[in-house]
């Protein structure tokens, strides 16, 4: 019966061929009747053989910056519970997809309930990248997610060459790493000026996205200094809509004239990995002081001053009795800080360092980070209205996570929160002082200016409009004198920032 049902499938399959082949034939017949005096052959203009290559090309340019962009493969061991292959699954994902039909028991184990953890086993995970070469004598710079934890990492030149290549140091706050071939005869990159890009410049991103092979793609910096993107702890990115795709990380971003100015590093996909127009690079000039302090010393050091800085908005300002938003406020000091050595104080607004003014938080926490530790920094801070003058001698930032300054937008009035004296007890659950003096959030209405400005139940309100708060009376009585224009200074997890309300 098998055989019979084959001998049909193979009869009808002839059979289509036959006709495919009848109608091949008919097609040219065809094709071969129309040719005649009423179907002439047609006359085409062809380019003069003599004339070289398009006037408006990147062409020049890409020839002589590609040999130097190589593709990087590198792989570590991971242990996974014996049973899964790949990635762990997320466990909220996988109760989305399956329920709670396991009980309480989860197919992940039960976490500090004495449960005996599942079986490790060891397996390789794969990842690739690109990267580009700087030196003559084999340093190229790439991102710190395409080495990170890496136990061997390999480099292919366009050339066709491999290398093996050691891991110089890393950078993960940056996203920058160091890695070096021993090779000769290499093509290397000239290193431009980030700090002269400017928004409207072309610029060219070379990679190997999705390990094809060598890639580039075309665009212009859409901005300069982004920053406040949650992506990486230290940011000042160059973006642009020329296309960056997965395996473009580390990548080069090149002007004009071929010289390297960013290190691709991400990309903004809404619900998908491929290109949106906005990707970010890590400006070279950043990128370079990294890779100097990771080559000489191992490690990158950066400039200290112990303070929380917040975004100046508008709201906030006007609380403050100002319509500057230009600068940072100070949410918090560190006791025993730089900052706290040098006389800095909750409420300042830095206004410039060094001479130099800055727009936001962010920018300040960059430029106090690129200074070397030791480096006596003088700040311009409005204090109440009035300028003053700080000395501020930067330490060595600790070795510890570093806590991101929040901004916060207004808020509703009290009628939205609900609060109660903090006691000693509570202060203690909360992780601060029994000492500590204000009142506790208890409810903040969802659909709020509260709530979306971030106030959440356990936030402890100190201060509002500068006066100390101690109780749900004092409370009430300032944001109601305070009506539309409140300045809440509120302490989450023993530190502070403030909330225009």
């Amino acid at each position: 019966m098998n055989r019979q049902r084959l001998w049909s499938h193979r009869k009808l399959l002839g059979m289509v061929l036959a006709s495919g082949l009848a109608i091949g034939a008919y097609g040219a017949a065809r094709a071969t009747r129309n040719v005649g005096p009423d179907n002439p052959t047609p006359t085409l203009r062809l380019a003069d053989p003599n004339e070289g290559p398009s006037r408006n090309t990147f062409a020049p340019v890409v020839k002589r910056v590609l040999p130097a962009v190589v593709n990087i493969s590198s792989s570590k061991v991971v242990k996974t519970p014996t049973g899964f292959s790949g990635q762990m699954p997320d466990e909220d994902m996988f109760r989305r997809f399956f329920g709670d039909q396991f009980g309480n028991q989860s197919p992940f184990g039960q976490r500090g309930r004495g449960n005996r953890a599942p079986r490790q086993q060891q397996q390789r995970e794969h990842s690739l990248g690109s990267g580009v070469i700087v030196s003559p004598e084999g340093y190229v710079l790439t991102n710190n997610h395409v080495v990170d934890g890496a136990n061997d990492v390999k480099v292919s030149l366009g050339d066709g060459r491999e290398f093996q290549a050691r891991v110089v140091g890393t950078d993960p706050k940056s996203d920058i790493a160091v890695i070096k071939i021993d090779a000769d005869h290499l093509s290397y990159i000239t290193i431009g000026d980030s700090a002269k890009v400017q928004v409207g410049d072309q610029v060219l991103a070379i990679g190997d996205p999705f390990g094809v092979g060598q890639t580039v793609t075309a665009g212009i910096v859409s901005a300069t200094q982004r920053g406040g993107l949650g992506i990486e702890d230290y940011e000042d990115f160059i973006q642009t809509d020329a296309p960056i795709n997965p395996g473009n990380s580390g990548g080069a971003l090149i002007n004009d004239r071929g010289e390297l100015i960013g290190i691709n590093t991400a990309i903004l996909a809404h619900g998908s990995e491929g290109n949106q127009g906005i990707g970010f690079a890590v400006p070279v000039n950043l990128a370079r002081q990294v890779m100097m302090e990771l080559v000489q010393n191992g490690k990158v050091t950066r400039g200290y001053m112990g303070i929380m800085l917040q975004n100046l908005t508008p709201a906030m300002a006007k609380a403050f009795g100002t319509t500057d938003t230009h600068g940072a406020l100070v949410g918090d000091v560190t006791p025993g800080s730089p900052a706290e050595q040098a006389g800095l104080q909750k409420g300042d607004i830095i206004r410039q360092v060094d001479g130099k003014p800055f727009d936001n938080g962010n920018q300040l926490r960059n430029l106090i980070a690129m200074q070397a530790p030791g480096t006596t920094v003088n700040l311009k801070v409005d204090r109440n209205g009035a300028m003053k003058t700080f000395a501020v001698r930067l330490a060595e930032y600790p070795n510890k996570e570093e806590r991101a300054s929040n901004d916060h937008n207004s808020q509703n009035s009290s009628q939205d929160i609900t609060v109660e004296t903090l006691t000693p007890d509570t202060a203690r659950e909360l992780n601060l002082s029994p000492r500590t003096k204000g009142v506790v959030v208890t409810g903040v209405n969802p659909g709020s200016k509260a709530y979306e400005s971030g106030l959440r139940k356990g936030d402890v309100i100190q201060e509002v409009n500068r006066r100390p708060v101690e109780n749900e009376a004092q409370f009430e009585a300032a944001m109601h004198h305070a009506g539309d224009n409140a300045l809440l200074l509120v302490n989450r997890d023993g530190n502070t920032m403030f909330v225009a309300a």
